[in-house]
């Protein structure tokens, strides 16, 4: 974190980066002498409502973060800076997307927690933009132009107002990972109340250390005290109302119509009486063997996770990952459930393979039986196993044989992929 002091002494800051949150109304005008070197700006956590025209002499600027100010529309002169990929204003106050504010070389736009009520046209015409972030917002619909962005791979449009899922999106060839709960087109899952899900009061609960986090919330070891004695969990708290990916509540919803299963985690109840109102679930303590298998994606891979470079795998442990989450996909889709975020980061692993897919702050719900839609959402999320199989098989040259079973749930025509249930077949008959 940097200071306005700093920022009048170039030279004691990091070349390159700014990150700057000190109550801001106007940009301060002296980031521009960093021009020749900044390439990566954050002014989160202001009270910022424009920029000005001289924004633009920011030419090597490639990322920015305004989230958490005040915009009601996002300015015009970001579509002037010619190297500017990744743009995010979450939680702001934006009702106003302007054409002209979309640079050609966008690649990452997150607008969560707005009151957008469209999006222009204009934004079928970003060839690289591969990460669109939309969830709470007021969409009534997407542009059909959107169906041009055929790189694009991950989107959020969960706790909008759509009426219906574009039938273009699921045709997209990299689409790999789509949330849309919350909409007015998108009902099922189990009602989250009492009946459903057990209430376990606060006060029965306490906090240790934190295990993770993600986009929804963070995750707790913690202690639960019943009449038997004390019992270690995992405590699960939502960051607030929305979170990235959609609404908690959308999530309790799936983890109870996902049901159990032994290769995912399900929740043993529901945090009640929170002292600060706070959403959140009580899960069962994975033991320590477990680790995340990939580290969330960096700016820079945008979509896809990331390793340490020493990261390898046994050809056993491949498989039997590859296997497990294979089966824990398959038994959500045959409920009727897109998990939205199956990733490494959020699949925990042993070293023998053992692997539990967790996290459901992304999941939307579909009807299975529904022929024009659930054969491709299942496969849109087999696109995504595939990237998983992917990680793997790069990590682990004997399971180079998985390749062609890969390169078949990445291939661009969406219906031509394999189902889950046709994955899990041939994993079955390799380890055979």
């Amino acid at each position: 974190m940097h200071s306005l002091e700093m920022l009048r002494s170039p030279q004691s800051i990091e070349a390159g980066r700014l990150t700057l949150a000190a109550g801001l109304t106007t940009f301060p005008e002296e980031i521009l002498d960093l021009a020749d070197s900044l390439e990566i700006l954050d002014l989160s956590h202001n009270a910022l409502t424009t920029l000005p025209d001289s924004f633009a002499k920011l030419r090597n600027l490639r990322i920015v973060f305004f989230n958490n100010n005040r915009f009601e529309r996002v300015p015009e002169v970001l579509g002037q800076c010619p190297n500017l990929s990744m743009i995010s204003f979450k939680s702001n106050q934006l009702a106003t997307l302007p054409a002209e504010a979309l640079p050609p070389q966008t690649r990452w736009l997150t607008l969560t927690d707005n009151r957008l009520q469209s999006l222009p046209e204009t934004i079928g015409q970003l060839p690289h933009l591969q990460k669109l972030m939309l969830a709470g917002n007021q969409l009534r619909a997407l542009p059909e132009a959107l169906a041009a962005c055929q790189n694009l791979e991950l989107i959020r449009i969960a706790a909008n107002q759509l009426d219906h899922l574009p039938p273009w999106l699921l045709t997209l060839p990299r689409l790999s990972w789509l949330a849309y709960a919350g909409n007015p087109f998108s009902q099922g899952g189990v009602p989250v109340g009492a009946d459903t899900l057990p209430q376990i009061p606060w006060a029965d609960l306490s906090l240790g250390e934190v295990l993770g986090q993600g986009a929804s919330g963070v995750i707790y070891r913690g202690l639960w005290r019943q009449p038997q004695g004390q019992f270690p969990v995992a405590i699960k708290l939502f960051k607030g109302a929305m979170t990235s990916d959609g609404l908690p509540e959308d999530e309790l919803r799936a983890c109870l119509a996902a049901g159990a299963h032994p290769h995912l985690i399900g929740p043993l109840g529901q945090v009640a009486q929170h002292p600060d109102q706070k959403h959140g679930l009580v899960l069962p303590l994975v033991p320590d063997t477990y680790q995340v298998m990939g580290g969330p994606p960096s700016l820079e891979s945008c979509t896809r996770d990331t390793y340490p470079a020493d990261t390898t795998f046994s050809l056993a442990a491949t498989q039997a990952i590859a296997r497990g989450v294979a089966a824990a996909a398959a038994h959500l889709h045959q409920r009727g459930i897109l998990h939205g975020d199956l990733y490494p980061h959020n699949t925990l692993i042993n070293p023998v393979g053992d692997a539990r897919l967790s996290d459901f702050g992304a999941a939307s719900f579909y009807d299975p039986t529904d022929r024009a839609v659930a054969p491709a959402l299942e496969r849109l999320e087999v696109r995504a196993f595939g990237c998983l199989l992917e990680d793997l098989v790069d990590r682990c040259p004997p399971a180079r044989f998985l390749r062609p079973l890969q390169q078949a749930c990445t291939q661009p025509d969406v219906l031509e992929r394999p189902g889950f249930q046709e994955v899990l077949a041939a994993l079955t008959t390799f380890a055979a």
